[in-house]
């Protein structure tokens, strides 16, 4: 098993950067594919990033596509969300997720462990 604890949100304004962190305890975690969900207020939780156990092969949704980059450190057990150039609307709670599924990209449901999330809010 893995528990995953992000930090790194908090206010920030249009067009400014924040980088997110999700901290993995378990010595298998490298063996994990890691994903960044986010939930906005009467939305639907969506996958923003995703990054495989390797770091070869990662996703990235069209809305953050050339501003958001997902990276891993498997020897410090963390994943990394730089988020530049920020828009009003990727306000939300970021959830870092991990599973195990082998297939590429990850579907949404087979992503088993949560951490707690944490609250990104960019102001215009």
């Amino acid at each position: 098993q893995v528990q995953l604890v992000e930090s790194g949100g908090g206010l920030v304004q249009a067009g400014g950067s924040l980088r997110l962190s999700c901290a993995a305890s378990g010595r298998t975690f490298s063996s994990y594919g890691i994903a960044w969900f986010r939930q906005a207020p009467g939305k639907e939780r969506e996958v923003v990033a995703a990054i495989r156990w390797t770091g070869g092969s990662t996703y990235y949704a069209d809305s953050v596509k050339g501003r958001f980059t997902i990276s891993r450190n498997n020897a410090k057990n963390t994943v990394y969300l730089q988020m530049n150039s920020l828009l009003p609307d990727d306000t939300a709670v970021y959830y870092c997720a991990a599973s195990r599924a082998t297939k590429w990209p990850i579907p949404r449901g087979e992503y088993n462990y949560w951490g707690q999330g944490t609250q990104v809010t960019v102001s215009s």
